[in-house]
This record gives structure tokens, sequence and C-alpha cells, in this order.
């Protein structure tokens, strides 16, 4: 499972015990401009937030009186705040939660009536997956920060990052069926997340802490991460993906190349040799 592995590849293990801190309520500072405007009306609050702290950026959706439902504002809100400067250096993780007890209870049905239209549904699938594949090719990790509900492409949303981490209070479920919509693009991400006939939580998630602890547990994979050079970690992320729908031959071919030009790295090469000296890292975090 994709979110396993990665999360295996950063060494975390081991949930830590902190009261709630200072990221349990960001205040509504943006990390990029609003595009996302034009899918809301001008009195309307943003419906995500996004702050960044120390190579974390912590976007969460922020319309829990709608249950944080993936309207096209929200889609295009959150678009902007995870694009934002994504190739800066002073990015290396992005964790994305929510407000309230909801993460997202999926699309807003009242936008998909059909007095809004075939072209604006179509927006609105089309936009959920540009915002999926932006998660998936983005060159930093993604961590889904899970503490309620998600549900249809709200539990698409988790399975689209490449880490979760859930507290027991949270739940997923593809409901769509029952009024009528198939989850087909939720299951997209679904069945490239969770392994056939495994069970959710076997699959969808990287660890199951206790609500108290979500938040360090979070933020202490984020960390590390943060710790890390970032164009190694970009490119091994942009390598588990590309391998994974390959056979296992084409796989390794892959992936040996990609070692090959791991160690052409400048930082690559700092690390063997800090390996070798005995001394910690120093990364420049440079592309090359």
């Amino acid at each position: 499972m994709a979110a396993v592995a990665v999360l295996r590849a950063f060494g975390a293990s081991g949930p830590m015990c902190l009261r709630r801190g200072p990221w349990a309520q960001l205040p509504a500072r943006f990390c990029s401009r609003d595009p996302a405007g034009a899918g809301r009306r001008e009195s309307e609050p943003r419906p995500t937030s996004a702050r960044q702290l120390d190579g974390i950026r912590n976007i969460v959706l922020s319309n829990p009186k709608k249950r944080n439902a993936l309207s096209l504002a929200m889609l295009k809100s959150l678009q902007s705040d995870i694009l934002h400067d994504a190739d800066s250096n002073d990015l290396k993780v992005i964790i994305i939660s929510a407000e309230g007890p909801v993460f997202s209870s999926g699309h807003d049905l009242k936008e998909l009536t059909e007095e809004q239209g075939r072209d604006y549904h179509a927006e609105v699938f089309q936009t959920c997956s540009k915002v999926m594949m932006h998660i998936r090719n983005h060159p930093v990790p993604v961590i889904a920060m899970v503490n309620g509900l998600a549900a249809a492409a709200g539990c698409q949303l988790v399975a689209s990052c490449d880490i979760a981490v859930a507290s027991d209070k949270s739940s997923f479920a593809t409901p769509g069926v029952n009024v009528g919509l198939f989850c087909s693009t939720p299951g997209v991400a679904l069945a490239r997340a969770v392994p056939r006939k495994e069970a959710l939580l076997h699959g969808l998630l990287s660890k199951v802490v206790p609500e108290a602890e979500l938040q360090e547990e979070t933020m202490r994979i984020a960390r590390k991460i943060a710790s890390l050079s970032r164009p190694v970690v970009s490119l091994g992320k942009a390598t588990f993906y590309k391998q994974l729908p390959q056979d296992l031959g084409t796989a390794y071919y892959l992936t040996s190349q990609a070692m090959v030009d791991n160690l052409a790295l400048r930082d690559g090469q700092e690390g063997i040799t800090a390996f070798l000296q005995k001394r910690k890292p120093v990364w420049s975090h440079e592309p090359v």
C-alpha cells in the first residue's frame, strides 16, 4: 500500500503524547493568492486556510458548517494552497486536515443538481481529479490528518495523500451509490491505496492513534520528512508512483536507474560522505 510504504521509507513509527499546541487552530493566513475566488461569492469566507512554518505547510478545510464538502470553491481553494510555491526549497511537507467533526463529506450535492447543468458538473469532477493528481504529482509528501468522517470524495482525498494518520474517532465510506451516484472517481484512488478484498484500514491509513495523540504523531512524521533532503525525497516519491503500475522487471529497471540518479544529486553524495565521516549531513536541497 502506497501510504504505508512511504511512511516506512521515512522511518515513522511509535506515537508520542503531547497536548494540542499552536497548530491546533490555524489562523486564516494564506500561503497563496486566491484564484479559488472564482468558485465562490465575494462575501463568503475562503473555504480553506493555510499556514507554513519550518518547511511544513498546514492546509485546513475550514467549512465545518457544510461538513467540509468538496464544493467547487473548496476544491479550487485547496488546489491553490497545494500548488503555491510547490517548487520552493522552503517547502518540505504538506499536511491536510479539517475543522469540525467531519474531515469531508465528499462533493456538495447541491452543486450536482440538474439545475446546475452538465458543464458545471464536468467542471466539478475535472477540478476534483486535478486536485488529486496534484497531490500525487507534488514534489513533497502530502499527509492527511483525519479526525472524523471522510466520505466519498473526502475518502478519495485521504487515499490520494502519500501518508494518512487518523484518530480512533475517524471513519471512512464511499456511500454515493445510496444517493444514485456511484463513487467512480474515489474508486480510482481507493483501488490504488487499498489492496483488493482487504479491510479499508489495512491499506488506506498509515497509522491509527488515539485522538489526543493525532496532532503530535502527524507532526512527528512531518518533522522527520522536513529534516530530510527535499530533492532526494522528491525523487523517491516520484519513482515510487512511477514504478507502481509496472511489471516487476520494469519496476526494478526504473528504480535502479533512479538510484543512480539519486547518487548524482549533490545531497546524495553529501549523505554518503556524511555517513562515511560519521557526521550529520548538511543538506543543500539543490535539485542537482
